[in-house]
């Protein structure tokens, strides 16, 4: 596939405002959580969020963007993020972005990695395979968490289904 360095921005910054999303997300999780294992494990991936989205931002600057430009993802992609920041409880949480929100997340990057240029976007490729080892990190903490807490995952199959048949990229006459 060929994309233009516009193309290469628009998708790189609509990564940017799914970091940026996310971080927000377990950020007004962190302090309504009881367990204080998950509140440390949510402030670790808040940063991690952080720094993606900061690597992403100075990216779009490099793509002949704004730096930190930030395009919003597909209002369906927007409204399923909405819906998981308001779970309630720690195993429905839990469950919904590790196992759901972020597989996704990660499917995408790597779907980008492989239809960019590897020599001319070889600067988004390294970042996005930084962030893609990390969200599966994070993946793997969270459910270490609910192992070592004794909970068992949520089923998450409804959501899963929604998630894997939802575009993150708007259409490019809706971009902000």
């Amino acid at each position: 596939m060929n994309m233009t360095v516009n193309d290469c921005a628009r998708a790189v910054g609509t990564c940017r405002f799914i970091e940026v999303k996310l971080m927000e997300i377990v950020a007004a999780w962190t302090p309504i959580t009881a367990e204080m294992e998950a509140k440390v494990m949510f402030g670790r991936h808040i940063w991690d969020f952080a720094q993606h989205a900061d690597a992403l931002g100075k990216r779009t600057f490099e793509l002949r963007q704004k730096e930190h430009y930030t395009v919003p993802a597909d209002a369906g992609y927007v409204a399923l993020l909405n819906r998981v920041a308001q779970m309630q409880g720690t195993v429905e949480r839990i469950s919904a972005l590790y196992d759901t929100v972020l597989p996704g997340v990660v499917r995408r990057y790597e779907s980008y990695v492989s239809a960019t240029d590897p020599i001319l976007d070889e600067p988004s490729v390294v970042i996005m395979e930084r962030i893609v080892a990390d969200l599966k990190r994070q993946s793997a903490q969270a459910r270490s968490l609910l192992r070592d807490l004794g909970m068992a995952p949520a089923t998450q199959g409804p959501l899963a289904l929604e998630e894997s048949k939802l575009s993150h990229l708007a259409q490019a006459g809706a971009q902000a």
